[in-house]
């Protein structure tokens, strides 16, 4: 069994998500040989990116919040009512070493047990008409070129789901393409455990 997932899997764990619990879970499932987990290369990267731009606007956060303190600290009778913030300033710093270093962890366990899809020229070139073809973002296009490509390696005959929660592959057109080869699109990570753990079915059921 092939279960594709992407980047929105990678940092549901990293960020100790909703559904972090079942992606454990499928994790685990992966690490003890049950199932395959299928992850094309661009989505162990692209987290990254996201967590930067986040911890980016946190520490515009807790700069501006520092200044704020600094001026209100000034004022008599606001220290004692102030001093709970000082943590929180912290705790936004603290919170993105700590997301960083559980990413970390996440990539190093797919990198030991997943199959990750190479990010190849004809992926690229792939990727370019499914952006315009299906109105896509240039990353979720990526993704989904690199799924159908390696999707066509495996053969038909490989049982396959894709795991997303992104509702931007919610296109007729897409989940088609999937389908045609025998991969059903499931926008849950609790589904897809679910669907996992009740074994062998066919793909449009």
């Amino acid at each position: 069994m092939n279960v594709y997932v992407e980047s929105n899997f990678v940092l549901e764990l990293a960020l100790v998500q909703e559904q972090h619990a079942s992606c454990e879970r499928i994790l685990t499932l992966c690490e003890a040989g049950d199932i395959r987990v299928v992850v094309p290369a661009y989505s162990i990267v692209e987290p990254y990116e996201t967590l930067l731009r986040r911890h980016l606007g946190r520490k515009g956060l807790k700069d501006s919040l520092n200044l704020e303190l600094q001026q209100l600290f000034r004022t008599s009778g606001y220290a004692q009512r102030l001093s709970g913030f000082e943590a929180l300033t912290t705790l936004l710093v603290d919170s993105a070493k700590e997301e960083i270093q559980r990413l970390e962890s996440i990539r190093a366990r797919l990198l030991s047990c997943a199959t990750v899809i190479a990010l190849e020229a004809s992926i690229l070139s792939s990727a370019s008409q499914h952006q315009e073809r299906h109105s896509l973002s240039a990353q979720d296009a990526i993704v989904y070129a690199s799924v159908l490509s390696h999707l066509g390696s495996a053969g038909d005959g490989v049982r396959s789901c894709f795991l997303t929660r992104d509702e931007d592959f919610d296109d007729p057109n897409i989940i088609e393409g999937l389908r045609a080869h025998r991969c059903k699109v499931i926008w849950r990570f609790d589904h897809g455990l679910s669907y996992l753990s009740a074994g062998p079915r066919e793909v449009n059921s």
